[in-house]
């Protein structure tokens, strides 16, 4: 005979309720700080200064600015600069030099889309115009401080080995000359968002520097062609710097050089910000 067993006075618990009641939404224990320009500014900051293609870059840049200015400035004497800066010798280094900060400018960008991580950079920060807002910002800071350097520290070799040669200002030759080649690298850091390719974009900006250099000599030999010629001579990338550092004569300043290519630089910045807004990655 079987012995029946005691029942248990135990209910069964209650079937948990997932929905939360009005007013008691979850709180993530995990502080939650909006985001901002500044923490874009911060990613692009560490990318720029971890990778090999930006130490190259501007090393390059560096000894060809450093090194054939101060070439230049041994082989010259103190009557060489009785009317123009002793930033002169880092002339001649920048000609080579912003073809560095080109090259530079276009795999800041280009080099993401190549690799796809744009795909995580977009993940992580889902606002694009603050991701190439910051990259501009970042890039453009890194190399007008590095091209200021470059420029100071020839003139002011130059000036020590020829003291009191030149009476000529030399401060704005380096601020508008560094400006100048900054601006190159941010024009080509635009391009490079444009059409997403490094080789492309690289072949594109030299084109853009050096055809106006090239081809007023074919332009010249036409008479009807003359003005338009020497026209895009006057902006060209070489004589820009030339009037810039006042190769020509103490008149001629490059300030119209220069309006003219920050015009062209954000009219490629306000196409690089509209197709990344309406392009895929």
């Amino acid at each position: 005979m079987s012995t029946p067993q005691p029942q248990s006075h135990q209910q069964a618990a209650p079937a948990p309720n997932w929905q939360s009641a009005p007013g008691n939404a979850y709180t993530s224990p995990i502080p939650v700080t909006p985001t901002h320009l500044g923490h874009a500014l911060t990613s692009e900051w560490t990318k720029i200064k971890s990778v090999r293609s930006t130490m190259w870059t501007l090393g390059v840049f560096l000894l060809l600015v450093v090194g054939i200015g101060l070439l230049v400035a041994v082989n010259t004497k103190d009557n060489d600069y009785s009317d123009v800066p002793y930033t002169i010798p880092a002339f001649f280094g920048l000609i080579l030099g912003q073809i560095c900060l080109i090259t530079l400018g276009v795999l800041v960008i280009s080099s993401e889309y190549g690799t796809g991580m744009i795909r995580t950079t977009f993940t992580a920060s889902p606002q694009r115009h603050r991701v190439l807002t910051a990259k501009l910002l970042i890039f453009f800071a890194v190399v007008f401080v590095v091209s200021v350097l470059a420029i100071g520290f020839v003139g002011l070799i130059t000036s020590g080995m020829h003291s009191g040669a030149s009476d000529v200002g030399w401060s704005r030759s380096v601020l508008l000359g560094a400006l100048y080649v900054s601006l190159l690298g941010v024009l080509a850091l635009a391009v490079g968002s444009m059409l997403r390719h490094s080789a492309g974009a690289i072949t594109a900006m030299l084109g853009l520097v050096l055809l106006p250099a090239i081809l007023p000599a074919f332009l010249m030999i036409s008479d009807s062609m003359r003005s338009l010629g020497e026209t895009m001579m006057d902006y060209a990338a070489p004589n820009a710097l030339a009037k810039i550092f006042q190769i020509d004569s103490e008149t001629d300043t490059g300030v119209p050089q220069l309006t003219l290519l920050i015009g062209v630089t954000a009219a490629a910045i306000a196409g690089a910000y509209a197709l990344l807004a309406r392009r895929d990655v």
